[in-house]
């Protein structure tokens, strides 16, 4: 995305990306993928505008699409070169090296395709969207239907089958391994920011697009009265910008700290 929106054919602009790791299916089957949010612009080369996308064009699928499978397919085997790829079970032959090679020449051969869905609605839309993919985990309550003897019960969607509800039962240990298959490793970092929406810059970028936008940052004032906080501070020009996004930080609750009265002396 970064690479064919800065050429000069297609966008010609810095972009910024938001990604959120996705690893499971509707049956907790191991199903890793990525989904994105990329705003429609970027900033330009020189940082002195903005340049927004053609409506309803962002960048062409198909150049996409080559560009990801030769880049894929070239990690793949440096992978495989550097003997990071075990395989295990069905895929044991693929540790002989003539063997691993005629995969990769057949994958050369196939289509692969980009997916690029039309722009939101408006910005509620699009916290909608994220917070499906950032705030959840495997399953939910409201899909666990039965738990007993014979294992958990759970409800899924079969999208081949017109997306029809349909229940499915595992036993416990069976359930709990694919449950478990979507716990990531301590410290790993399930989304990610890209391009001008970097945590490095974006505090930066951000001022500097709302100003060649000449849009006016979020603030307090534009919430409406029963939206503001009840305890919120009126000036709020001494107050630091948020590190996030630029905008001025707004108190929601100040919390007292211990009376003095409660806290017992020492006397050791």
């Amino acid at each position: 995305l970064k690479t064919i929106a800065a050429d000069e054919r297609y966008l010609g602009a810095e972009i910024g990306a938001i990604m959120v790791l996705h690893t499971w299916g509707q049956t907790l089957t191991h199903h890793p993928h990525v989904h994105c949010i990329v705003p429609g612009g970027g900033l330009s080369a020189h940082g002195d505008r903005w340049i927004a996308c053609r409506p309803g064009f962002f960048l062409p699928v198909r150049v996409l699409s080559r560009l990801y499978h030769r880049l894929f397919l070239e990690k793949l085997r440096a992978a495989y070169r550097a003997d990071k790829l075990p395989f295990f079970g069905n895929l044991k032959h693929l540790s002989d090296h003539s063997a691993f090679d005629t995969v990769l020449t057949s994958l050369r051969r196939i289509e692969w395709l980009v997916y690029a869905k039309r722009p939101f609605a408006g910005p509620k839309q699009v916290l909608a969207y994220l917070a499906r993919y950032t705030h959840r985990v495997a399953i939910s309550n409201h899909r666990l239907l039965a738990v007993d003897n014979d294992g958990a019960t759970f409800s899924w969607r079969d999208y081949r089958d017109g997306a029809r509800m349909k229940s499915m039962t595992l036993a416990a240990d069976e359930f709990i391994r694919r449950f478990l298959l979507h716990v990531l490793p301590d410290g790993f970092q399930r989304i990610r920011h890209y391009g001008f929406l970097a945590n490095g810059h974006r505090r930066a970028k951000l001022m500097l697009i709302r100003r060649l936008l000449a849009a006016t940052p979020p603030s307090i004032a534009d919430q409406a009265p029963e939206q503001q906080p009840a305890c919120a501070v009126a000036d709020t020009s001494e107050r630091p910008p948020c590190p996030c996004c630029g905008s001025r930080m707004v108190v929601i609750e100040i919390l007292p700290g211990p009376r003095r009265g409660n806290l017992t002396p020492d006397t050791s």
